[in-house]
């Protein structure tokens, strides 16, 4: 799996032109998922994101994680994580088939949510438009492949 998480102010992801998913303080979370992934994969992921301390604590340090301010979760899905850049146009074969990228991106939202946070969402495979005003700005990049 592939993420890019970036802390944000606000987030939001419009489908159709009707926001579907939206957040204040948190992360938005771009996550790509590779055939080679599982269940245990996304959950390890999930609760490593979680974990992340990435917010400034009273000193001005990123010391504080996403429970610590009371923050959410805004997840989309993003076969393009996956792409092989080689030549000039961009492959997804490296990317899962939705039946297999569908449930684990589930797998992950759910992980998130039973360790107690908000989670929203866009819609897999959807032409979506997300909005983030990003926070610092403060972008990590999680591969479990590397």
């Amino acid at each position: 799996m592939r993420a890019v998480v970036t802390r944000v102010s606000s987030a939001s992801v419009t489908i159709g032109g009707e926001t579907v998913g939206e957040i204040q303080r948190g992360y938005l979370v771009l996550l790509g998922v590779a055939p080679e992934d599982t269940e245990e994969t996304a959950g390890k992921l999930a609760d490593k994101i979680c974990n992340l301390r990435i917010f400034e604590d009273e000193n001005g340090k990123m010391n504080l994680n996403l429970e610590q301010v009371g923050g959410s979760l805004l997840v989309v899905s993003q076969f393009t994580l996956l792409a092989d850049t080689s030549s000039r146009r961009p492959g997804f074969s490296g990317a899962a088939r939705p039946e297999i990228a569908v449930p684990l991106y589930e797998r992950f939202m759910a992980r998130c949510r039973e360790r107690g946070f908000r989670v929203e969402h866009g819609q897999f495979g959807a032409e979506m438009q997300v909005a983030s005003v990003n926070d610092g700005p403060v972008t990590i990049l999680f591969d479990t492949q590397a």
